[in-house]
């Protein structure tokens, strides 16, 4: 009966222990997702062919860019110049543009121009917008609290600008870290 009653307990006592590892493993991978809002860095994958910024500051689509794209681009070129304001670009779209653009405004603006939304979505909505992943000629990055968009090759962002003395929509050939953002494309772009 000793023989049975000490098999019993360690059988128990692995059994714990073996459930013990598995909760601090979890327990682990969650502080790790939560940190980073459970994404990872993932670099928007290099176009077909790569869009340039002018002195001005707008961007010049590429030649051969679907046509969608280089709307994208005219759109977002309309906003350079604008201030941020948070909540701007956020009523209904229409040909008058607003006094100035927030991160998901901006996007949201530019995403129109190409026809591929018809109302302003918040930078959380956009985390779930489209298809999951970078996309070949448009990517845009979302997390609760800031959006931004890749589009052939350029970062279209309202943060980390390269002229740090202008507040609002600006280009950039920089990359940006983006390990708590989602990418998220539109179908085939």
């Amino acid at each position: 009966m000793p023989y049975v009653l000490s098999n019993k307990l360690l059988h128990a006592v692995l059994a714990c222990a073996c459930l013990g590892a598995l909760v601090a493993a979890g327990s682990a991978s969650a502080q790790e997702a939560s940190f980073t809002g459970g994404a990872a860095f993932v670099p928007p994958p290099p176009p077909p062919k790569k869009a340039k910024v002018r002195a001005d500051g707008k961007a010049i689509a590429p030649r051969g860019a679907p046509r969608r794209v280089r709307r994208v681009i005219t759109a977002a070129n309309r906003l350079i110049g604008k201030p941020y304001r948070y909540g701007g670009g956020h009523k209904p779209f229409s040909r008058t543009l607003d006094s100035g653009y927030d991160c998901s405004g901006s996007v949201s603006y530019a995403l129109y121009g190409g026809r591929f939304l018809r109302s302003p979505l918040p930078s959380g909505d956009l985390m779930t917008w489209g298809r999951r992943n970078p996309g070949r000629w448009i990517t845009v990055y979302a997390n609760a609290g800031h959006t931004y968009v890749y589009v052939a090759g350029l970062r279209f962002d309202t943060g980390m600008r390269d002229d740090p003395n202008h507040t609002g929509p600006a280009w950039s050939k920089r990359l940006r870290r983006n390990d708590s953002y989602v990418p998220r494309h539109p179908r085939g772009y």
